[in-house]
């Protein structure tokens, strides 16, 4: 009898339901728990793949029919820093982000809930309570962080932190060749700052300072307006059935999400 490992990951299909991006679709997913030890490890390789992490479930879509999801991710060190980007940082320059273990507070909640009811409202997540919102940053078993983004203090230099209220937040993976932006969401009433995309870029950076080569954006969905936000960031790469590459034809970018 052949025997398999206990800790062996064990993977399940949802059942059919509406598509939260293509409405006039059906979707399923292919997911498994990420738990223990084996987590990160797990975590790493399922991302590769093609997989997004929510609390301690890793998952894909595997839609009867259909692949209009692509997993994308940008090359840090080939990236290209278009005006825009270079204005969006001067912009934003009074901004720092500080990073801390995944420990929600409730000034995160309390944006969080704004950025969802202002952008957000008939989306899958526009009833989460405030212990949903605490189970999406603590109930992971992998390498995950909260980077907080606040105004520069006087001392902000030497202590890395900023002051006043929380304008931005996004939970993010550490993996061994990248980081993976889980979620983010800012302060609806700072729409003009531009902070989903000066997050993408602040993260760029960060990655760039670890070593680390790529940036995940989880999946962009071809006819998705919400989405057309991650065509901006190049160069990307796209996981395709033959393994990530980069698209022939440059992508021009929608507005941020």
């Amino acid at each position: 009898m052949t025997q398999h490992p206990v800790d062996a990951p064990q993977f399940y299909l949802t059942a059919p339901a509406k598509c939260p991006y293509l409405p006039e679709r059906q979707e399923r997913k292919v997911f498994t728990h990420l738990i223990g030890l084996r987590a990160p490890g797990l975590n790493d390789v399922l991302t590769q793949g093609g997989f997004r992490r929510s609390q301690n479930i890793a998952y894909r879509p595997a839609c009867d029919g259909c692949r209009a999801c692509v997993s994308v991710r940008i090359r840090v060190d080939d990236f290209l820093w278009s005006k825009s980007f270079r204005r969006n940082l001067r912009l934003n320059q009074d901004l720092i982000g500080a990073e801390q273990g995944p420990m929600p507070s409730s000034e995160q909640y309390s944006l969080f809930r704004r950025y969802l009811d202002a952008r957000h409202s008939d989306g899958g997540m526009a009833d989460m309570t405030v212990l949903d919102f605490s189970m999406m940053i603590e109930d992971t078993h992998v390498d995950t962080l909260v980077v907080e983004y606040r105004r520069r203090g006087p001392d902000s230099t030497f202590t890395g932190r900023g002051q006043g209220p929380v304008m931005a937040a996004a939970l993010t993976d550490i993996l061994s060749d990248g980081l993976s932006m889980v979620y983010s969401f800012y302060d609806p009433d700072l729409e003009a700052r531009g902070l989903g995309t000066f997050m993408i870029l602040d993260h760029v950076r960060r990655a760039r300072r670890r070593g680390l080569p790529y940036v995940y954006l989880g999946y962009w969905v071809e006819g998705a307006r919400k989405m057309d936000y991650k065509r901006r960031f190049l160069p990307q790469e796209h996981l395709l059935p033959q393994g990530w590459s980069t698209p022939d034809e440059p992508l021009e970018g929608g507005e941020e999400d």
